[in-house]
């Protein structure tokens, strides 16, 4: 039973710790779009003109529609900032998008080279009230983007030279051979545990994320000697993400009696 538990946890730490990406996208109106995700984040990377607002809502058919009320979407233009007027509701065709009350998006880089404005956004992978929620996995997404004449929100013009509509595409990036190949520098024993477990090697770990099987953190432990408590979690299946004082990530999964 133990056995199989262990194959099935480790099947889970596959699908926990997988990392997928739509990769760089060119798109008609000379911007760039790639979304990525891992077991508990999306991150957004958009690119653009550095006069001009860019904007990507995830709706429509991959050809046509988006816009439409209620629809989510995310847009950098002159009133935002590091985490305001990021994310907005569409109020339909030909209607100014409004501003969520809640703002789930944080900018974490904002650069401008040659012209070219890049900016790299994250948020949870569920977000908040009426955002799209995104999967941490390989799958297809419709959105439809655009641009304005300056950075002030206002209506885009027709042509696709300001608007037009793509699929991304994620595909993984990072498998559970990848995952455990880092795990040869660190080994947690005993395997199930109830009260405590050992690391091998810890001098060298510096901190331990503990993470349910559903993605949700636990705590962060400062690792002090060569063992921690795990006393206090309730009985199942926990994945380590343990920072390494030479900066590195190992990956290591626990099943808690």
């Amino acid at each position: 039973m133990k056995k199989n538990l262990l194959t099935f946890s480790i099947a889970l730490a596959n699908l926990a710790w997988a990392q997928f990406t739509t990769g760089t996208v060119t798109l008609s109106t000379g911007m760039t779009v790639k979304l990525d995700t891992s077991a508990t984040l999306a991150t957004l990377t958009l690119t653009g003109p550095d006069t001009s607002y860019l904007g990507v809502g995830f709706g429509g058919t991959g050809t046509s529609g988006g816009m439409g009320t209620g629809v989510d979407g995310f847009i950098y233009n002159a009133n935002s900032t590091t985490n305001t007027n990021l994310d907005y509701t569409f109020a339909g065709i030909g209607n100014t998008p409004n501003a969520d009350a809640v703002q789930d998006w944080t900018i974490t880089s904002n650069t401008v080279a040659s012209g070219t404005r890049t900016i790299v956004a994250t948020r949870s992978l569920s977000g908040g009230t009426g955002d799209t929620a995104f999967i941490n996995a390989a799958g297809s997404m419709n959105i439809f983007f655009a641009k304005g004449s300056s950075t002030t929100l206002a209506y885009h013009g027709a042509g696709t030279g300001n608007r037009g509509y793509a699929v991304l595409t994620k595909a993984g990036t990072l498998g559970v051979n990848d995952v455990f190949a880092e795990n040869k520098k660190i080994r947690l024993y005993p395997n199930p545990a109830k009260e405590t477990v050992y690391f091998e090697n810890a001098d060298k770990i510096k901190s331990v994320d503990i993470y349910e099987s559903t993605g949700r953190k636990v705590k962060t432990v400062k690792v002090d000697g060569e063992n921690i408590s795990v006393s206090d979690l309730k009985s199942g299946n926990y994945y380590f993400e343990i920072t390494l004082k030479d900066g590195s990530t190992a990956y290591q999964q626990l099943i808690k009696e």
